[in-house]
């Protein structure tokens, strides 16, 4: 409900409700001591590809935060005036249900509360919105609205994608899959000067945009000594709400920020328990996402070319894919649809937190990567392609035209090939058949004629890719366009064969 109030200087303005929502996601990190083991059973494959850390970051995660927070919450939600909106990945509740059954129960009496909200997302918290196909994004979200009625008996009428990873296009798939609304970050980029705190459309579908600053000052500035406004408390943050004009404020945070990021020992759980009373004092109404899209008719388009997303200072997808090693396992993750066979380990693949760990970024953006990553970004390539691979090379067994998948896999590193020139590696590495020819585009002249002249690409494609076909074709080739139409043919042939 829009409230009008009196600022100091006596002009009227519209004071904004707050809209308070939680992400909540636990990936599957990969084992950092994968080794590929043709040999393995089924039943192994799950112990082989995910690093034991993950129970030990579940069970610590759900006792720090998770608990602790949760039943604060419900308390507050108890107590009628507060509500708040929570988004769960599916692989969370897949950790919760195998390793900490008492804390799932305690999100499920959340989620069914009427002060509640569950929001949509993919259920795999995965990179799919950025695939040019958009049949697998649209899946995972109807996965993800399955596994919400399952477990809560509610289905999703907001949606948040990934880290609000958000363009045009995604809203448009969106609003075609029936949401009512969809987050994104509030960036100037998109709104050229207007308010974060009002409602937007985009192609047709409401958004709802994070409000940043008053999002970051508890995520990111609570406990920050530094701060020139440290110690923040619920009074003081009540204020910055109450003089915020506006449809709603739009908050939404990592839920680890309260007892994991911040520990219980900064005053965290201290803040969110005040809050809810903080609000009531000053009539700030805490409101609903469903609720506000209903209340506030859009107050202007937006539209979005170039993604966006709520990580790192550039708010975009550089976080995923900002590097060369992530667009390499981004393509290849994507290209590999016709090998899942195992669709749920292929799916397991897509989740950010692998691209995110690849990072090298720096300053305080690659401090953060560095917090969330339980390896560094060159090993967590490595892990990523050869765990890849391995999942191809179990399917490449039972699939119709097993020589063309065999020529066509993601190799792990040791197997890619490494482009060289006449002073040592130039930098640039074909993970597959594929990113082979794109490269053969690019790379320098003489790093051609020193492969050429030594035969290096003919044994690669023979001895590693098992292509005699394309190894005699290319033989005698000496010019950089004889090459890339030569593999461009084959490469194209071989795809037609697992269509």
């Amino acid at each position: 409900m829009m409230r009008i109030i009196l600022v100091p200087a006596g002009s009227v303005h519209t004071m904004a409700d707050i809209c308070l929502g939680f992400e909540v996601h636990q990936p599957y990190r990969l084992n950092r001591h994968f080794v590929a083991d043709p040999k393995a059973k089924k039943k192994d494959l799950a112990d082989l590809y995910f690093d034991p850390l993950n129970k030990e970051v579940l069970l610590r995660v759900a006792d720090k935060c998770y608990n602790p927070a949760t039943q604060l919450i419900l308390e507050k939600l108890d107590e009628g005036s507060f509500s708040c909106s929570f988004s769960l990945s599916g692989t969370l509740i897949e950790q919760l249900e195998k390793w900490s059954k008492d804390t799932l129960d305690l999100f499920s009496q959340a989620a069914r509360h009427k002060n509640c909200e569950i929001i949509g997302q993919t259920y795999y918290h995965s990179i799919a919105s950025c695939f040019a196909d958009k049949t697998e994004f649209i899946e995972q979200v109807r996965l993800h609205s399955d596994l919400m009625y399952e477990q809560f008996r509610v289905r999703p009428t907001i949606f948040e994608n990934t880290e609000f990873t958000f363009n045009s296009g995604i809203a448009e798939t969106v609003k075609e899959m029936d949401f009512a609304g969809i987050y994104t970050e509030g960036v100037d980029r998109i709104l050229g000067g207007r308010s974060q705190n009002s409602v937007y459309s985009c192609r047709g579908l409401p958004v709802l945009l994070r409000n940043i600053t008053l999002s970051d000052d508890i995520a990111f500035r609570f406990a920050n000594k530094s701060w020139e406004r440290y110690p923040l408390t619920a009074d003081t943050y009540a204020d910055w709400i109450a003089a915020s004009p506006g449809d709603a404020v739009n908050v939404f945070l990592d839920y680890e920020t309260f007892g994991e990021h911040f520990w219980k020992e900064t005053g965290i759980f201290d803040f969110l328990r005040a809050l809810p009373a903080e609000f009531e004092k000053r009539d700030v109404g805490c409101v609903l996402p469903s609720a506000v899209v209903a209340a506030h008719p859009p107050a202007g388009t937006i539209e979005v070319r170039e993604s966006i997303s709520w990580a790192d200072l550039e708010k975009d997808t550089s976080a995923w894919m900002g590097n060369d090693r992530q667009k390499t396992a981004f393509h290849a993750v994507q290209a590999a649809r016709p090998y899942a066979v195992d669709r749920q380990m292929w799916r397991y693949l897509q989740t950010s937190d692998h691209f995110y760990y690849m990072a090298s970024k720096y300053g305080t953006c690659g401090e953060v990567h560095a917090y969330f990553s339980h390896h560094d970004a060159d090993e967590a390539f490595r892990t990523y392609m050869n765990v890849l691979a391995y999942m191809e090379s179990r399917a490449i067994r039972v699939m119709k035209n097993r020589t063309s998948a065999k020529i066509l896999r993601v190799l792990p590193p040791d197997a890619a090939f490494h482009f060289a020139g006449p002073a040592g590696f130039i930098g640039h590495t074909a993970y597959s058949l594929d990113q082979f020819e794109e490269l053969l585009h690019v790379v320098p002249k003489d790093s051609l004629q020193h492969h050429i002249g030594r035969g290096d690409f003919i044994s690669w494609i023979r001895d590693i890719l098992g292509d005699a076909k394309l190894a005699d074709s290319i033989t005698g080739c000496t010019e950089r366009h004889d090459l890339v139409q030569a593999v461009q043919e084959r490469r194209e042939i071989l795809w037609s064969h697992l269509k």
